[in-house]
């Protein structure tokens, strides 16, 4: 199956409700994102949990615009670093939203007190 045009990926995140600047981004901004996303998660995520939550929502969207095919190298590495893959850790109404469940097993300090203050670590 071929990638949505740059032209469906901005319409659908448009109507998603999507923020102006990961609208503007399209296909290309959402993948660069979570690349880097994956990256700094691989160096030990050094934020909270309300912006871990925010960060997994990308590979949300990547999900729903039809772009999951070009992140699977990512996937890859992302799924490497999670612990705990039966723990949930935020929704998405994506079908098999592995990237939901589970924590960077190397997270920084924050993350692992927000988590330890929700019950999840």
């Amino acid at each position: 199956m071929a990638d949505p045009t740059d032209q469906a990926v901005a319409t659908a995140l448009a109507d998603r409700g999507a923020p102006p600047h990961i609208v503007q981004g399209g296909a290309a901004g959402l993948i660069r994102r979570w690349r880097d996303f994956v990256s700094q998660v691989e160096a030990g995520y050094p934020l909270g949990l309300d912006e871990y939550r925010n960060d997994l929502d990308l590979r949300s969207l990547i999900a729903f615009v039809g772009l999951a095919s070009r992140v699977q190298a990512e996937d890859a590495r992302f799924r490497a670093v999670l612990v705990a893959p039966d723990t949930a850790i935020w929704s998405s109404d994506a079908p098999e939203a592995w990237w939901t469940r589970g924590y960077p097993g190397n997270s920084g300090p924050l993350l692992r007190e927000d988590l330890q203050a929700e019950g999840l670590l």
